[in-house]
Parts: structure tokens; C-alpha cells; sequence
């Protein structure tokens, strides 16, 4: 490839990289100097070794000095910024949590919706069915499972006898069967988006069946007070590490003017991205349901409240979050 057609095409991702440069050696110039929208932080690792592979094809291309000048000195000032004191990581986290992953959220809206609508059309159709004929409960669960299920929602029984010790180790069980849950949906995505597909199918239908189960035999204020603190965490994680699955089957099914495998390269690092901030929604939900859903000493209200809250918590996050850093 000749210079120019090289220039042509990689220069809109060298002035991105540049403005996200700016913005972390001097904050607020990134907005001022770039044409484009700037580089996500979290992005400037990859961004990196992208760079110094087009430096090194540059150098061995014989381009020109005035090219190689400025690709060498983007180089030199994403080094200093990746490789300085570790001071600068919590404020990379906080500006990944408070504005890039939303605005990540946002970008795949689309795909989005798609995984809301496989996760709960099946966790609404299968919660009604089994609440209207709740033996249907038996073709998803086996007899000690259910009964196991009654035990643990019956009323006066169950989550309000455990101790600090015990929420401790809930906790631990809360995180690892969540983050299971969500990385298993991801990377099912890569069978052209089945297995993620089939992941949120399956997960609504099975929530729906318990809830409509235990809804039918009257343990409604036991239940629902339970799910309702974490609930917007658990299942919005659920969901957004669906669409990041997605992200992999289109790669795979539609990589365009890439090869599948450039593709796949690059919506595993997007997707990635993305599972970072479901790995935070769902060690968030493991927390609440691990020290504050399981207490039963709490009033019914005040769970319906916070429960209330959490909707419109994640739902003004994902919407409105990062906006004014974008």
C-alpha cells in the first residue's frame, strides 16, 4: 500500500488517539483539538499497540519522515501516559463507570433492546403460564427443587436467621453464579449469537417459571421483597451481557470489509469493554442481595422503595450518564 491510501485510511483513528492524548495530558483540550469524537480512555492500551504496529509498517514501507515523525511522536506520548505512575488508575475506573460504559450502552442500543426483548417476552409469557397452571413448574424443575424452592420462600423461614459469616459467604456464592452467568452469556455469542441468545431465552424462561410458581402459591411479600433491591442490577447485567454476545455472533455472521477474524478481534475488545461494566452491575447485585435482600427484620415498603429506586437509578445511568464527557 502506498502512502496516501495508508494516511487515508488510519488518520481518523490517529486524530482520535491524539485528542484522547490531550484530554489526559491537559483536561478539556482533547474537546478543542479534535475533529472526532475522542478515544475512550480504556481504549488507549489497544490504541497503543495498534499505533506502533502502524509506526512499524511505516518504517519498513520507507514513508515519509514527516509521518513517521508524527506517528513516532504519538508513540512517545501514549508511552508516558499508559506507563506512569500508577496514581492515574482509579480515575481512568470512575471515568469508565460515570461515562464510558454508558455511552458504550448507548452506541449498541440496538442490540440492546434485541436481548431485553429475548429476556423478558420469555420471562413474562412463562411467569404467566405457571402462574396460571402451576404444575408447569415440574418440566423445568425436578420435585426436590421445588419443594426446596417453597422452603426457602416459605414465610417466617429461611434468609432471616443468617448471620454476618453466613451473608459473607452468600455473597461469595452471589458472585461467583452472577459473573458465571454473564460471561457464559457473552461468550456464547461467538456461535454466530445462538448460545448467547439461547442464554437469555432460557434464563427469562426460568425466572418467569419461578416467579410465576411462587406467586400462585401465595408467597408474594416473601419473594418479591427479596428480588426487589437487585433485581434492575442483576437483570440489566443479564441482558447487557447479551448484547455483548451479540456483538461477537455479528462479527462472525457480517464481519463486512474485514476479515472474521479482524472482526471478531475487534468486537471481543468492545465486548470486553462492555462485560467490565457488567461485572460492576452484577458485583453490585451480588452485594445487595448478599447484606440487604436476605434481611427480613426490613419492612416490606422500604424494599419496594429501594427496589423503585434501583429502576430508576439504572435506567437514568444508562441514559443520561456521560453525556456532558461525550
Amino acid at each position: 500500500m502506498k502512502q496516501r491510501p495508508f494516511e487515508e485510511r488510519y488518520t481518523q483513528g490517529w486524530q482520535a488517539f491524539a485528542a484522547c492524548l490531550d484530554r489526559l495530558e491537559r483536561p478539556g483540550a482533547g474537546k478543542k483539538t479534535a475533529q472526532n469524537a475522542p478515544l475512550p480512555v480504556a481504549e488507549l492500551p489497544a490504541a497503543y499497540r495498534q499505533l506502533c504496529q502502524h509506526l512499524a509498517i511505516a518504517r519498513s514501507r520507507r514513508y515519509s519522515g514527516s509521518l513517521l515523525a508524527r506517528l513516532n511522536q504519538l508513540a512517545l506520548r501514549a508511552y508516558q501516559q499508559i506507563y506512569r505512575a500508577p496514581q492515574r488508575r482509579w480515575p481512568v475506573v470512575l471515568h469508565f463507570l460515570t461515562a464510558d460504559f454508558p455511552q458504550r450502552v448507548r452506541a449498541d442500543a440496538g442490540l440492546f433492546w434485541l436481548c431485553a426483548v429475548l429476556f423478558y417476552l420469555p420471562l413474562l409469557g412463562m411467569g404467566l403460564a405457571v402462574y396460571q397452571a402451576p404444575e408447569l413448574i415440574y418440566s423445568l424443575l425436578s420435585p426436590e427443587s421445588v419443594a426446596d424452592l417453597e422452603a426457602m420462600y416459605a414465610p417466617g423461614k429461611g434468609a432471616d436467621d443468617r448471620n454476618a459469616a453466613d451473608n459473607l459467604a452468600m455473597f461469595g456464592h452471589y458472585i461467583h453464579n452472577n459473573i458465571g452467568l454473564g460471561f457464559r452469556t457473552f461468550a456464547g455469542g461467538i456461535l454466530l449469537g445462538v448460545g448467547a441468545a439461547f442464554m437469555l431465552l432460557f434464563n427469562g424462561v426460568f425466572i418467569g417459571a419461578v416467579s410465576g410458581y411462587l406467586t400462585a402459591r401465595g408467597f408474594i411479600e416473601t419473594f418479591y421483597t427479596f428480588i426487589a433491591g437487585h433485581g434492575a442490577f442483576e437483570l440489566t447485567g443479564i441482558v447487557l451481557a447479551g448484547a455483548a454476545g451479540l456483538k461477537l455472533g455479528w462479527a462472525v455472521a457480517a464481519p463486512g470489509r474485514f476479515s472474521r477474524v479482524d472482526a471478531l478481534r475487534q468486537a471481543a475488545a468492545s465486548g470486553v469493554r462492555l462485560m467490565l461494566g457488567v461485572v460492576a452491575l452484577l458485583l453490585l447485585a451480588a452485594f445487595i442481595e448478599a447484606f440487604w435482600s436476605s434481611n427480613r427484620a426490613i419492612p416490606a415498603e422500604i424494599k419496594y422503595a429501594v427496589g423503585v429506586a434501583g429502576w430508576a437509578l439504572v435506567i437514568l445511568y444508562l441514559t443520561r450518564a456521560g453525556r456532558r464527557a461525550s
